[in-house]
């Protein structure tokens, strides 16, 4: 056990901090009171850390003061700091602390692994999980503290109140979605959240969640897609068609002229500088994705989004029923997304029951298999694109007139290049619901936000009262 911890180096570096109060912020920002061996050590550096949060000089006499309001001053402990040499520099020091430190959490583990497959019997699935979870948080900084106490969350509020200060009064607390409206209602996707994407076949769930997807690659962060029905290439020629306003279909066939091919060319070098990772493998699990993220989040830091094409082609992991499984699912991408602290989007479909309605806009009884979706997501919204219901009619009117009288029926419906397209927000854990009125660009796959001004209904979070609100739409 000797070379799982180094008394001195600790020493060390609580000496230089004492003497050199500005090191501190460069260990904080590696090193958390548990990396640290000795108890004693471990409550000065909370110490340390209280006197940086209450904004008070991080030397001997607060040191001191804080330690004895908590009962742990230790004097012959404290003593041995101060006469120990400050270093010149303590970056190696703190390094190899941190480095002993993750060396005792995974001897500690290998006895939790032995508790769970041994004595508690658990499916090696489980095993599995519960291991790639914990080597996750002790190879990441990730806080794993079990409470944050009142000063710790004081202090972090106030830092995101001059932070949202700092910006300018922008709006956007989390992700830029790209939609201005969009913002304004949700603030921004936040860390932690899980979002639903629901909507009938052909609305463009995918298409306007690669719209959001584009946004944050062009904000240089990163994205993370697990697509269950679409390949890779098959996103990718969405996304360039998006990018570039170059129809889809002739992005599929190469059928473009000089200006097209030199903005794809220019969109291609744009997109291969990105942090944009796609998992097409059509049959994975919540076992695999949390795996995967895992370690695509270890390696890349920089992922800020993951999406998922989509939730009901995923499978559990054992054979329960379905129902039990896409709670296990739901509830799974949930702690996932608050454990890797970023937002993660599921697309989902729509119960068939939406059609047999006058009004086919969604709500979200219309969820397939919604009760744990509904429960465990923070933001819920659905696509509608009332033109595609129209067309769907007159078709089947010029079917029925075809057959049934044997006369041509003329329809006045034209399908246009571009259509009015509702994002209804039906659930916003923290923020108002509502809709927000788009444009779908068919040609090339694109959501953007209207230019017009709609009167729309907001409601409240019962859906039981509404009121009228006008919500105007910036230029595009």
């Amino acid at each position: 056990m000797d070379n799982l911890y180094n008394i001195n180096i600790e020493r060390s570096v609580l000496s230089s901090i004492l003497f050199h109060p500005s090191s501190f912020e460069e260990t904080a920002s590696i090193l958390k009171p548990r990396d640290f061996y000795l108890p004693a050590h471990k409550y000065i550096f909370e110490a340390m850390e209280a006197c940086e949060r209450d904004d008070l000089p991080i030397d001997e006499e607060f040191v001191k003061k804080k330690l004895n309001q908590e009962e742990r001053f230790d004097e012959d402990v404290m003593l041995e700091i101060l006469s120990t040499n400050p270093l010149p520099s303590i970056k190696a020091y703190i390094e190899e602390i941190r480095e002993k430190s993750i060396k005792r959490e995974l001897v500690k583990l290998t006895g939790d692994i032995r508790e769970v497959a041994v004595e508690k019997d658990l499916p090696s699935s489980e095993v599995v999980d519960l291991v790639q979870q914990k080597l996750y948080q002790i190879t990441s900084d990730g806080k794993n503290k079990e409470f944050r106490d009142a000063p710790e969350i004081s202090h972090a509020t106030v830092s995101h109140i001059l932070e949202m200060k700092k910006r300018g009064n922008a709006g956007v607390v989390g992700l830029n979605t790209g939609f201005k409206e969009l913002n304004k209602l949700t603030t921004g996707f936040a860390d932690g959240d899980l979002i639903i994407v629901a909507a009938r076949p052909s609305m463009g769930k995918t298409a306007f969640t690669l719209n959001l997807a584009q946004q944050v690659l062009d904000d240089n962060k990163g994205v993370a897609i697990f697509s269950l029905e679409m390949s890779a290439e098959q996103l990718m020629l969405r996304m360039l068609s998006a990018k570039t306003s170059v129809p889809l279909q002739k992005l599929k066939v190469g059928d473009m002229d000089d200006g097209e091919w030199s903005r794809l060319n220019e969109a291609i070098d744009n997109i291969s500088t990105k942090k944009f990772f796609v998992d097409d493998n059509g049959n994975v699990n919540i076992h695999n994705i949390r795996s995967k993220l895992r370690k695509l989040k270890t390696q890349h830091p920089e992922i800020s989004l993951c999406v998922i094409d989509y939730l009901q082609l995923m499978t559990g992991a054992g054979s329960k029923d379905r129902h039990q499984e896409v709670s296990d699912i739901s509830r799974g991408l949930k702690l996932l997304a608050r454990e890797l602290e970023m937002p993660i989007i599921a697309l989902s479909q729509l119960n068939r029951g939406v059609e047999n309605r006058h009004d086919k806009r969604p709500m979200m009884s219309d969820i397939r298999e919604s009760g744990a979706i509904e429960q465990d997501a923070d933001l819920i919204m659905f696509i509608y694109r009332d033109d595609i219901y129209r067309m769907r009619e007159e078709k089947d009117k010029e079917q029925k007139s075809r057959v049934g009288e044997g006369v041509e029926y003329k329809s006045n419906f034209r399908e246009k290049p571009e259509e009015k397209a509702e994002l209804i927000i039906g659930k916003n854990r923290n923020g108002p619901i509502g809709v927000v009125d788009m444009i779908f660009q068919k040609a090339c796959t694109k959501f953007i936000d209207s230019n017009e001004i709609f009167v729309r209904k907001i409601y409240d979070e019962s859906n039981t009262d509404t009121r009228e609100a006008t919500i105007s739409m910036p230029s595009v």
